[in-house]
Protein backbone atom coordinates (compact mmCIF):
# COMPACT_ATOMS: atom_id res chain seq x y z
CA UNK A 1 0.00 0.00 0.00
CA UNK A 2 1.39 3.39 -0.99
CA UNK A 3 -0.85 6.46 -0.56
CA UNK A 4 -0.80 10.24 -0.25
CA UNK A 5 -3.60 12.25 1.36
CA UNK A 6 -4.33 15.49 3.25
CA UNK A 7 -3.29 15.35 6.90
CA UNK A 8 -6.62 16.89 7.99
CA UNK A 9 -8.60 14.05 6.33
CA UNK A 10 -6.42 11.41 7.97
CA UNK A 11 -6.73 12.99 11.43
CA UNK A 12 -10.52 13.36 11.12
CA UNK A 13 -10.89 9.70 10.13
CA UNK A 14 -8.57 8.50 12.91
CA UNK A 15 -10.51 10.51 15.52
CA UNK A 16 -13.59 8.49 14.65
CA UNK A 17 -12.16 5.00 14.22
CA UNK A 18 -9.90 5.32 17.28
CA UNK A 19 -13.06 4.97 19.41
CA UNK A 20 -13.15 1.31 18.33
CA UNK A 21 -9.60 0.55 19.47
CA UNK A 22 -9.17 -1.80 22.43
CA UNK A 23 -7.07 -0.23 25.16
CA UNK A 24 -6.44 -3.61 26.80
CA UNK A 25 -7.06 -5.99 23.90
CA UNK A 26 -7.46 -9.72 24.33
CA UNK A 27 -5.44 -9.98 21.14
CA UNK A 28 -2.93 -7.27 20.06
CA UNK A 29 -4.49 -6.95 16.59
CA UNK A 30 -7.51 -5.19 18.12
CA UNK A 31 -5.25 -2.23 18.97
CA UNK A 32 -4.58 -1.73 15.26
CA UNK A 33 -6.19 0.31 12.47
CA UNK A 34 -6.91 -1.74 9.35
CA UNK A 35 -6.27 0.25 6.15
CA UNK A 36 -7.39 -0.71 2.66
CA UNK A 37 -6.29 1.44 -0.28
CA UNK A 38 -8.08 1.05 -3.61
CA UNK A 39 -9.81 3.04 -6.37
CA UNK A 40 -8.95 6.50 -5.10
CA UNK A 41 -10.10 5.79 -1.55
CA UNK A 42 -8.62 4.77 1.78
CA UNK A 43 -10.83 2.73 4.10
CA UNK A 44 -9.97 2.66 7.81
CA UNK A 45 -11.45 0.10 10.21
CA UNK A 46 -11.29 -0.65 13.94
CA UNK A 47 -13.21 -3.06 16.15
CA UNK A 48 -13.16 -4.34 19.71
CA UNK A 49 -15.85 -6.96 18.89
CA UNK A 50 -18.52 -4.87 20.66
CA UNK A 51 -18.14 -1.69 18.58
CA UNK A 52 -16.89 -1.35 15.02
CA UNK A 53 -16.07 1.66 12.83
CA UNK A 54 -15.42 2.11 9.11
CA UNK A 55 -14.49 5.49 7.63
CA UNK A 56 -13.74 6.01 3.94
CA UNK A 57 -11.76 9.05 2.73
CA UNK A 58 -10.35 10.09 -0.65
CA UNK A 59 -6.63 9.48 -1.23
CA UNK A 60 -4.10 9.40 -4.02
CA UNK A 61 -3.39 5.69 -4.47
CA UNK A 62 0.14 5.08 -5.71
CA UNK A 63 -0.11 1.42 -4.81
CA UNK A 64 -3.20 -0.55 -3.73
CA UNK A 65 -3.14 -2.93 -0.78
CA UNK A 66 -3.96 -3.45 2.89
CA UNK A 67 -2.08 -2.92 6.13
CA UNK A 68 -2.69 -2.80 9.88
CA UNK A 69 -0.85 -0.12 11.86
CA UNK A 70 -0.78 0.42 15.65
CA UNK A 71 -3.72 2.74 16.23
CA UNK A 72 -2.38 4.71 19.19
CA UNK A 73 0.92 5.60 17.55
CA UNK A 74 -0.57 6.27 14.13
CA UNK A 75 -3.05 8.73 15.67
CA UNK A 76 -0.39 10.50 17.74
CA UNK A 77 2.01 10.72 14.80
CA UNK A 78 -0.67 12.11 12.47
CA UNK A 79 -1.53 14.94 14.87
CA UNK A 80 2.08 16.08 15.10
CA UNK A 81 3.08 15.93 11.45
CA UNK A 82 4.24 19.34 10.18
CA UNK A 83 3.03 19.46 6.55
CA UNK A 84 -0.48 19.46 5.12
CA UNK A 85 0.12 16.27 3.14
CA UNK A 86 0.96 12.78 4.41
CA UNK A 87 2.40 9.77 2.57
CA UNK A 88 2.13 6.23 3.96
CA UNK A 89 4.06 3.42 2.30
CA UNK A 90 3.88 -0.18 3.53
CA UNK A 91 5.42 -1.84 0.48
CA UNK A 92 8.75 -2.49 2.18
CA UNK A 93 9.62 -6.15 2.81
CA UNK A 94 10.96 -5.43 6.32
CA UNK A 95 7.51 -5.10 7.93
CA UNK A 96 7.80 -1.35 8.44
CA UNK A 97 5.41 1.38 7.33
CA UNK A 98 7.08 4.60 6.28
CA UNK A 99 5.19 7.81 7.10
CA UNK A 100 6.40 11.05 5.54
CA UNK A 101 5.20 14.63 5.92
CA UNK A 102 7.36 17.53 4.83
CA UNK A 103 10.86 16.91 6.17
CA UNK A 104 9.66 14.37 8.77
CA UNK A 105 9.97 10.62 8.38
CA UNK A 106 8.54 8.05 10.81
CA UNK A 107 8.50 4.29 10.60
CA UNK A 108 5.94 2.07 12.33
CA UNK A 109 6.08 -1.70 12.54
CA UNK A 110 3.03 -3.14 10.79
CA UNK A 111 0.75 -5.80 12.29
CA UNK A 112 -0.37 -9.02 10.61
CA UNK A 113 -3.21 -8.19 8.20
CA UNK A 114 -4.64 -11.72 8.19
CA UNK A 115 -5.20 -11.52 11.96
CA UNK A 116 -7.56 -8.54 11.73
CA UNK A 117 -11.31 -9.35 11.96
CA UNK A 118 -12.34 -7.31 8.91
CA UNK A 119 -15.83 -5.80 9.26
CA UNK A 120 -18.45 -6.61 6.64
CA UNK A 121 -21.39 -4.26 6.14
CA UNK A 122 -24.51 -6.01 7.36
CA UNK A 123 -27.94 -6.42 5.74
CA UNK A 124 -30.29 -6.60 8.70
CA UNK A 125 -33.76 -8.07 8.93
CA UNK A 126 -35.12 -4.53 9.38
CA UNK A 127 -33.80 -1.37 7.78
CA UNK A 128 -34.97 2.21 7.88
CA UNK A 129 -33.75 5.72 7.14
CA UNK A 130 -34.02 8.55 9.66
CA UNK A 131 -32.93 12.17 9.59
CA UNK A 132 -29.78 12.85 11.64
CA UNK A 133 -31.47 15.56 13.72
CA UNK A 134 -34.41 13.26 14.49
CA UNK A 135 -32.07 10.51 15.66
CA UNK A 136 -30.12 13.02 17.74
CA UNK A 137 -33.35 14.10 19.50
CA UNK A 138 -34.28 10.50 20.25
CA UNK A 139 -30.90 9.84 21.83
CA UNK A 140 -30.68 13.16 23.70
CA UNK A 141 -34.07 12.62 25.34
CA UNK A 142 -33.57 8.99 26.35
CA UNK A 143 -30.01 7.68 26.67
CA UNK A 144 -29.14 9.77 29.75
CA UNK A 145 -31.66 7.77 31.80
CA UNK A 146 -29.77 4.49 31.32
CA UNK A 147 -27.70 2.79 33.97
CA UNK A 148 -24.09 3.93 33.73
CA UNK A 149 -21.69 1.72 31.78
CA UNK A 150 -19.55 1.04 34.86
CA UNK A 151 -22.61 -0.52 36.52
CA UNK A 152 -23.36 -2.91 33.65
CA UNK A 153 -22.37 -5.98 35.68
CA UNK A 154 -25.46 -5.46 37.82
CA UNK A 155 -28.15 -5.34 35.11
CA UNK A 156 -26.75 -5.08 31.58
CA UNK A 157 -30.11 -4.45 29.86
CA UNK A 158 -30.46 -1.14 31.68
CA UNK A 159 -27.25 0.21 30.13
CA UNK A 160 -29.09 0.34 26.80
CA UNK A 161 -32.09 2.00 25.15
CA UNK A 162 -34.90 -0.10 23.81
CA UNK A 163 -35.56 0.74 20.17
CA UNK A 164 -39.13 0.05 19.11
CA UNK A 165 -40.24 0.37 15.51
CA UNK A 166 -43.94 0.05 14.73
CA UNK A 167 -44.72 1.00 11.15
CA UNK A 168 -43.70 4.65 10.88
CA UNK A 169 -43.30 5.26 14.61
CA UNK A 170 -39.90 4.85 16.25
CA UNK A 171 -39.55 4.99 20.05
CA UNK A 172 -36.54 5.01 22.35
CA UNK A 173 -37.06 4.02 26.00
CA UNK A 174 -34.40 4.04 28.72
CA UNK A 175 -34.44 3.35 32.45
CA UNK A 176 -32.17 2.65 35.39
CA UNK A 177 -35.18 1.45 37.47
CA UNK A 178 -35.45 4.75 39.38
CA UNK A 179 -36.25 6.84 36.32
CA UNK A 180 -37.60 6.38 32.80
CA UNK A 181 -37.33 8.45 29.62
CA UNK A 182 -39.46 7.71 26.55
CA UNK A 183 -39.26 9.60 23.26
CA UNK A 184 -41.10 8.90 19.99
CA UNK A 185 -40.69 10.27 16.47
CA UNK A 186 -42.28 9.62 13.07
CA UNK A 187 -40.36 8.13 10.15
CA UNK A 188 -41.05 9.26 6.61
CA UNK A 189 -41.78 5.70 5.45
CA UNK A 190 -43.10 2.43 6.88
CA UNK A 191 -40.28 0.40 8.43
CA UNK A 192 -41.82 -2.80 9.79
CA UNK A 193 -41.62 -3.92 13.40
CA UNK A 194 -38.78 -4.65 15.80
CA UNK A 195 -37.73 -4.34 19.45
CA UNK A 196 -34.04 -4.41 20.33
CA UNK A 197 -31.81 -3.00 23.09
CA UNK A 198 -28.96 -0.79 21.88
CA UNK A 199 -26.02 0.11 24.16
CA UNK A 200 -26.39 3.75 25.21
CA UNK A 201 -22.65 4.20 24.80
CA UNK A 202 -22.97 3.37 21.10
CA UNK A 203 -25.90 5.74 20.58
CA UNK A 204 -24.04 8.59 22.26
CA UNK A 205 -21.01 7.86 20.07
CA UNK A 206 -23.22 8.02 16.98
CA UNK A 207 -24.64 11.43 17.91
CA UNK A 208 -21.19 12.80 18.75
CA UNK A 209 -20.00 11.69 15.32
CA UNK A 210 -22.96 13.27 13.49
CA UNK A 211 -21.51 16.78 13.43
CA UNK A 212 -22.38 17.91 9.92
CA UNK A 213 -24.00 21.32 9.54
CA UNK A 214 -25.97 20.02 6.57
CA UNK A 215 -28.97 17.77 7.40
CA UNK A 216 -28.36 14.21 6.25
CA UNK A 217 -30.02 10.81 6.20
CA UNK A 218 -28.91 8.04 8.55
CA UNK A 219 -29.42 4.46 7.42
CA UNK A 220 -30.12 2.02 10.26
CA UNK A 221 -29.96 -1.76 9.87
CA UNK A 222 -30.93 -4.23 12.63
CA UNK A 223 -30.53 -7.98 13.02
CA UNK A 224 -31.30 -10.14 16.05
CA UNK A 225 -27.90 -9.40 17.67
CA UNK A 226 -26.38 -6.44 15.84
CA UNK A 227 -27.13 -2.91 14.67
CA UNK A 228 -25.38 -0.71 12.15
CA UNK A 229 -25.67 3.01 11.46
CA UNK A 230 -24.26 4.66 8.34
CA UNK A 231 -24.18 8.26 7.13
CA UNK A 232 -21.90 10.25 4.85
CA UNK A 233 -18.59 8.31 4.73
CA UNK A 234 -19.03 6.69 8.15
CA UNK A 235 -20.26 3.22 9.10
CA UNK A 236 -20.69 2.21 12.76
CA UNK A 237 -21.82 -1.10 14.19
CA UNK A 238 -22.50 -2.52 17.64
CA UNK A 239 -23.62 -5.68 19.33
CA UNK A 240 -27.11 -5.50 20.78
CA UNK A 241 -27.79 -6.22 24.45
CA UNK A 242 -29.49 -9.53 25.07
CA UNK A 243 -32.42 -9.74 27.46
CA UNK A 244 -36.03 -8.69 27.94
CA UNK A 245 -36.66 -4.98 28.47
CA UNK A 246 -39.35 -4.34 31.11
CA UNK A 247 -42.85 -3.22 30.13
CA UNK A 248 -42.18 0.43 30.90
CA UNK A 249 -45.71 1.55 29.96
CA UNK A 250 -47.01 0.05 33.20
CA UNK A 251 -45.07 2.55 35.33
CA UNK A 252 -46.17 5.69 33.48
CA UNK A 253 -48.78 7.38 35.72
CA UNK A 254 -52.25 7.64 34.23
CA UNK A 255 -53.77 11.08 33.74
CA UNK A 256 -56.80 10.04 35.81
CA UNK A 257 -54.57 9.68 38.89
CA UNK A 258 -52.95 13.10 38.63
CA UNK A 259 -53.82 15.34 41.59
CA UNK A 260 -51.35 18.21 41.10
CA UNK A 261 -49.89 19.89 38.02
CA UNK A 262 -47.03 22.35 38.30
CA UNK A 263 -45.75 24.53 35.44
CA UNK A 264 -42.18 25.76 35.92
CA UNK A 265 -39.53 27.80 34.18
CA UNK A 266 -36.89 25.24 33.16
CA UNK A 267 -33.86 27.48 33.63
CA UNK A 268 -34.98 28.79 37.04
CA UNK A 269 -35.89 25.33 38.29
CA UNK A 270 -32.65 23.76 37.08
CA UNK A 271 -30.52 26.51 38.63
CA UNK A 272 -32.33 26.29 41.97
CA UNK A 273 -31.95 22.50 42.13
CA UNK A 274 -28.28 22.87 41.19
CA UNK A 275 -27.71 25.29 44.06
CA UNK A 276 -29.57 23.06 46.53
CA UNK A 277 -27.51 20.08 45.43
CA UNK A 278 -24.34 21.79 46.63
CA UNK A 279 -25.54 20.75 50.07
CA UNK A 280 -27.42 17.61 49.01
CA UNK A 281 -24.60 15.88 47.12
CA UNK A 282 -22.72 15.25 50.36
CA UNK A 283 -25.32 12.50 50.87
CA UNK A 284 -25.12 9.40 48.67
CA UNK A 285 -28.72 9.93 47.51
CA UNK A 286 -28.24 13.65 46.69
CA UNK A 287 -31.70 14.48 48.06
CA UNK A 288 -33.52 17.76 47.48
CA UNK A 289 -37.04 18.38 48.77
CA UNK A 290 -39.71 20.18 46.74
CA UNK A 291 -42.80 21.77 48.30
CA UNK A 292 -45.56 23.15 46.07
CA UNK A 293 -48.14 25.55 47.54
CA UNK A 294 -49.75 28.95 46.89
CA UNK A 295 -48.29 29.46 43.43
CA UNK A 296 -44.74 28.92 44.61
CA UNK A 297 -42.23 26.10 44.85
CA UNK A 298 -39.77 25.79 47.72
CA UNK A 299 -36.58 23.80 47.08
CA UNK A 300 -34.57 22.75 50.10
CA UNK A 301 -31.77 20.45 51.17
CA UNK A 302 -29.85 19.82 54.34
CA UNK A 303 -26.82 18.00 55.60
CA UNK A 304 -25.98 17.63 59.31
CA UNK A 305 -22.28 17.98 58.44
CA UNK A 306 -22.54 20.93 56.03
CA UNK A 307 -25.66 23.01 56.53
CA UNK A 308 -28.95 23.84 54.81
CA UNK A 309 -30.19 25.42 51.59
CA UNK A 310 -33.63 26.82 50.82
CA UNK A 311 -34.95 28.76 47.84
CA UNK A 312 -38.37 29.75 46.52
CA UNK A 313 -39.25 30.23 42.86
CA UNK A 314 -42.49 31.06 41.06
CA UNK A 315 -44.64 28.15 39.90
CA UNK A 316 -48.12 27.72 38.48
CA UNK A 317 -49.67 25.12 40.81
CA UNK A 318 -52.98 23.45 39.98
CA UNK A 319 -54.45 21.02 42.49
CA UNK A 320 -53.36 19.83 45.93
CA UNK A 321 -50.41 21.19 47.87
CA UNK A 322 -47.68 18.56 48.04
CA UNK A 323 -44.18 17.85 49.35
CA UNK A 324 -41.87 15.45 47.54
CA UNK A 325 -38.14 14.59 47.52
CA UNK A 326 -35.82 13.50 44.70
CA UNK A 327 -32.28 12.70 43.75
CA UNK A 328 -31.18 16.13 42.48
CA UNK A 329 -29.17 14.65 39.62
CA UNK A 330 -32.29 12.98 38.20
CA UNK A 331 -34.08 16.34 38.06
CA UNK A 332 -31.17 18.26 36.51
CA UNK A 333 -30.62 15.54 33.89
CA UNK A 334 -34.26 15.87 32.87
CA UNK A 335 -34.01 19.64 32.53
CA UNK A 336 -31.00 19.29 30.21
CA UNK A 337 -33.02 17.01 27.92
CA UNK A 338 -35.81 19.56 27.40
CA UNK A 339 -36.03 21.94 24.44
CA UNK A 340 -38.73 24.22 25.88
CA UNK A 341 -38.52 27.16 28.29
CA UNK A 342 -41.20 25.64 30.54
CA UNK A 343 -42.02 22.15 31.78
CA UNK A 344 -44.96 20.50 33.48
CA UNK A 345 -44.61 18.30 36.56
CA UNK A 346 -47.58 16.00 37.19
CA UNK A 347 -47.95 14.46 40.65
CA UNK A 348 -50.28 11.84 42.01
CA UNK A 349 -51.97 11.94 45.41
CA UNK A 350 -50.12 12.38 48.72
CA UNK A 351 -50.35 10.40 51.93
CA UNK A 352 -51.95 11.73 55.12
CA UNK A 353 -48.82 13.75 55.92
CA UNK A 354 -49.01 15.51 52.53
CA UNK A 355 -45.94 13.65 51.24
CA UNK A 356 -45.94 12.18 47.73
CA UNK A 357 -44.25 8.78 47.24
CA UNK A 358 -45.58 7.97 43.76
CA UNK A 359 -43.61 8.47 40.53
CA UNK A 360 -44.08 11.86 38.87
CA UNK A 361 -43.92 12.79 35.20
CA UNK A 362 -42.11 15.68 33.54
CA UNK A 363 -43.31 16.82 30.13
CA UNK A 364 -43.09 19.85 27.85
CA UNK A 365 -46.01 21.30 25.92
CA UNK A 366 -43.94 21.66 22.74
CA UNK A 367 -43.21 17.92 22.61
CA UNK A 368 -46.18 15.67 23.46
CA UNK A 369 -44.14 12.62 22.34
CA UNK A 370 -41.72 12.85 25.25
CA UNK A 371 -42.19 11.82 28.87
CA UNK A 372 -39.82 11.49 31.80
CA UNK A 373 -40.87 9.54 34.88
CA UNK A 374 -38.89 9.71 38.11
CA UNK A 375 -39.43 7.96 41.43
CA UNK A 376 -39.26 10.12 44.56
CA UNK A 377 -37.00 9.38 47.52
CA UNK A 378 -38.47 8.46 50.90
CA UNK A 379 -37.26 10.88 53.57
CA UNK A 380 -37.51 10.82 57.33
Amino acid sequence: MNITLPKSDLIAALQIVSKGLSTKPQTPILSGVYMNAREGQLELQTTNYELGFIVTIPAEINGTGTAVLPGKYLTEFARKLPAEEVSINTESSDGLAEIRSGTVRFTLRTMEVTDFPVLQRMDGTLQFTIKDRVLARLVKKSAFACLKEEQRDRRPIFTGCQLEVEGREVTFAATNVHRLAVKSEQLEEEAGQIRVIIPARFLEEVTRTMNSDVPSDVHVSCSYNQISVSFDNIYMTSRLIEGAFPDYRRVIPQDANIRTKVTLDVAAFSAAVDRASLIARTDQYNIVKLRFADGMMCISSNSPEIGEAEETIAAQVEGDDVTIAFNASYLMDAMKSLDSDTCILSLQGSNEQGVNLSPITIREEADPNYIYVVTPVRTH
